[in-house]
């Protein structure tokens, strides 16, 4: 295994946590879902730096110019990459405002594509639970196959490709995101609100205009895409991939459980796992991995019977329940 890819991981973090106050763990765990192939949700309280963490991360991305060059697709496509895109949800946003549409030339009679938002390396989607569901739907081809495909044309999004999605837990106009879209993505967490220390820091580095002056990018894009390969390589015992199965089953069997989890998602979490000990520079998942990300990588998969009990209930109480075993020959 690389022993630079701690390093370079480590670097990234410092890079990230100089402008940003935030645990250092969850930021961990976002740039292994990213290395990992998936996608994040942050559910927060307005104002907890969770637009301010997502552009920080992709600004510390160099991206190469072959990274904004013409992306592949169908013939004669000519549709490039940014590497860094917002959008900034609202209940009137449609579809084709994420995704693009084809623009009819009147005086020419060509017809053109006007690409959206989501056509770029690192997208933020900000407060995805103010889109009504028919926009909300138009982000389910491009999350899991991260191709987009607009009458009848097909458009395949070079890596890497990464979308952080912020939602809101209180406000008005807000749609909840349906089971199938929230199991697209690989990981949620909560920044929460700051220590007295931590906010005040905030004040002092974010009080100033020049805040965002000085960031740099410290991590090339070809290290993402040649990390993310990696991945596959990072070994995974049969009795660490028998407990991961068991706590999954076991969603489908706790009686506080309603929607119990889908067998997508012991394979994000096996991979998510795998990502993490990369970035740790391990090359082998251990069974409190496993532990530490399961309930992150879990909750927003699963319903339980009565709306008043958070799903970190139950899923502590599996934790808790499914036994630790090596298999004896």
């Amino acid at each position: 295994m690389d022993s630079n890819i701690k390093s370079s991981i480590d670097l990234l973090i410092a890079n990230i946590r100089n402008l940003i106050s935030v645990d250092e763990k969850k930021l961990e765990y976002i740039i292994a879902a990213q290395i990992a192939g998936g996608h994040v949700i942050l559910a927060d309280s307005h104002g907890v730096g969770k637009t301010s963490l997502a552009r920080a991360l992709a600004q510390s991305i160099k991206w190469r110019p072959e990274d904004l060059a013409v992306i592949g697709g169908d013939k004669g496509s000519n549709v490039k990459m940014e590497g860094f895109s917002r959008i900034q949800c609202t209940v009137d946003l449609l579809p084709q405002d994420i995704l693009g549409f084809n623009r009819f030339i009147g005086h020419s009679g060509e017809m053109i594509f006007n690409k959206g938002p989501v056509f770029a390396h690192f997208v933020l989607c900000d407060e995805i639970n103010l889109l009504t569901p028919k926009t909300q739907g138009s982000f389910f081809q491009v999350m899991e196959e991260q191709s987009i495909t607009i009458e009848g044309k097909l458009y395949r999004l070079n890596d890497p490709f990464f979308i952080i999605a912020t939602m809101n837990l209180k406000g008005v106009h807000l749609f909840p995101l349906p089971a199938p879209q929230l199991d697209r993505f690989m990981i949620r967490l909560s920044l929460g609100y700051p220590s007295a220390e931590q906010e005040t820091e905030i004040i002092n580095k974010h009080g100033k205009i020049d805040a965002w002056d000085n960031f740099k990018s410290v991590i090339d894009s070809a290290d993402l895409i040649r990390w993310k390969k990696m991945v596959d390589e990072v070994q995974m015992h049969p009795d660490v991939t028998s407990y991961l199965v068991n706590c999954v089953r076991f969603t489908r069997m706790h009686p506080d459980i309603e929607t119990p989890a889908s067998p997508r998602a012991g394979v994000r979490i096996s991979r998510l796992a795998k990502s993490l000990a990369l970035c740790r520079g391990l090359d082998y998942v251990s069974i409190d991995i496993i532990k530490e990300i399961f309930i992150h990588a879990m909750a927003h998969r699963i319903i339980t019977r009565d709306p008043s009990v958070p799903p970190e209930t139950p899923l502590t109480n599996i934790l808790n329940s499914v036994p630790v075993e090596s298999k004896r020959e």
